[in-house]
């Protein structure tokens, strides 16, 4: 059964670590906005009716949709642009995907795996199992112990919430003053479970030039 989905893309931000006047997100990945990428594979699943893009106006410009596609301002935290756009989805909005729009190579498949995995728990996100040996670390970066990485996930975007249960866990997030790192990072304070789904090592985000270099030998 198809689903109304509110889908926001993360555009805000300078992304200093890119040492670039130019935000990451707008720099060119094959003469095309890193944006842009994602931006697109969003138009092509079927269930999102409407886009709402978290972006400075002066960048407005290079987004065209079919779909309904809304422009917020965003915050001075990933989360603050996030709600941010939660006050300006749809009524009749039944999910809402988030996605980082530094991640240029998320696929119509995985995202089509989120959404689904997301119907039947309400919160579901895309990771990929650690590859590399985790510490856990003290101030001074001496090792506390080593973490089983069979139980160790790099989480991804998009994550795909059911709209009611993320609203109802921003507000308590900002109710309470707290900060999260991410959108299931919220739910998850509400003692609700999120769905991991297996993504693509490819859909890694773009934060550094070495990770411009990476998006450009996979283009």
């Amino acid at each position: 059964m198809k689903n109304k989905i509110s889908a926001v893309l993360l555009c805000f931000g300078k992304g200093l670590r890119f040492n670039n006047s130019t935000p990451k997100q707008f720099i060119n990945l094959n003469n095309k906005p890193i944006a842009l990428y994602s931006f697109e594979t969003l138009n092509l699943i079927d269930e999102i009716f409407e886009i709402i893009v978290v972006v400075e106006k002066e960048y407005e410009h290079f987004f065209k949709s079919k779909k309904i596609l809304k422009f917020v301002l965003g915050g001075d935290r990933r989360q603050d642009s996030v709600f941010n756009a939660l006050k300006a989805l749809d009524q009749t909005s039944e999910y809402v995907l988030i996605h980082d729009s530094a991640r240029p190579f998320a696929d119509v498949e995985s995202i089509n795996k989120v959404v689904l995995e997301a119907k039947e728990h309400k919160a579901a996100t895309l990771g990929c199992k650690a590859i590399d040996l985790i510490k856990r670390v003290d101030n001074i970066n001496f090792n506390i112990e080593s973490l089983n990485r069979n139980e160790l996930y790099a989480i991804q975007t998009p994550q795909v919430i059911e709209k009611n249960l993320l609203i109802e866990s921003y507000n308590y997030v900002y109710k309470n003053n707290l900060t999260i790192l991410d959108d299931t990072g919220a739910v998850e304070l509400l003692n609700h479970k999120v769905k991991i789904v297996e993504g693509k090592r490819e859909n890694f985000k773009i934060t550094t030039p070495f990770d411009l270099k990476v998006a450009q030998a996979i283009i």
